[in-house]
């Protein structure tokens, strides 16, 4: 009798890509997505009524609320599931992040199909997977005491970091404020922060700087 597969779920706004991670997945033994949802409101939902996850591969930027808001929905009614973060955008700037939000790896789209089918069976070990490149900038860390210089959007806290990407998908402060349960003045204290540490003149800039920032991540 062979063994059950590993249940995935699949959480990112583009169905092409879905559909091309899921024909990746689905030809593996011993893998086999059996979920999906194209942002976190979905994602939760689905989770939220028990059906059988084994790990959650996340994307960094979705519609609505990033990935590092959902992973942390996840892991208040579901601590022990594995997530992996899936993504466009750098590791340098986000593997790091992603770990200490709460995921188990973090690897990049345009890896090889075969090293996101690895990630995700090191994940599923218990293990956490990131590329060789980033496990060595880590260890250097730990072992040396310093840290290369960090690039300037490295700068931003966790949730200045939310309010960047949602306002480079187009998203009001009000928005922003009803999509976080924050207030106006928290969100536009954000966004005068985030100005300050990337150095941009207004609000103008910080909405084409955000823009670009996302499009060029995704």
């Amino acid at each position: 009798m062979s063994e059950p597969k590993a249940q995935v779920m699949l959480v990112d706004d583009h169905p092409m890509m879905r559909h091309g991670m899921a024909m990746l997945i689905n030809m593996e033994s011993d893998l086999e997505v059996s979920a999906e949802a194209g942002d976190g409101k979905e994602a939760l939902s689905i989770l939220k009524k028990n059906v059988h996850i084994d790990i959650v591969l996340l994307d960094v930027t979705l519609k609505t609320v990033s990935g590092f808001e959902v992973i942390k929905s996840i892991h208040i009614f579901n601590p022990m599931l594995p997530v992996l973060f899936v993504s466009m955008h750098d590791e340098a700037v986000y593997a790091e992040r992603a770990l200490r939000a709460g995921a188990r790896g973090y690897v990049m789209k345009q890896e090889p199909g075969e090293v996101v089918v690895s990630a995700i069976r090191e994940v599923l070990k218990g293990n956490v997977y990131l590329s060789t490149k980033m496990q060595a900038k880590l260890l250097n860390r730990m072992v040396t005491g310093h840290s290369e210089p960090e690039q300037t959007i490295n700068s931003l806290t966790p949730s200045e970091f939310e309010v960047l990407n949602l306002i480079g998908t187009g998203h009001s402060s009000q928005e922003i404020a009803a999509l976080l349960n924050r207030s106006i003045k928290t969100i536009e204290t954000h966004r005068f922060n985030i100005r300050a540490k990337l150095n941009l003149k207004d609000s103008a800039e910080l909405i084409r700087y955000a823009a670009n920032w996302v499009r060029e991540g995704r």
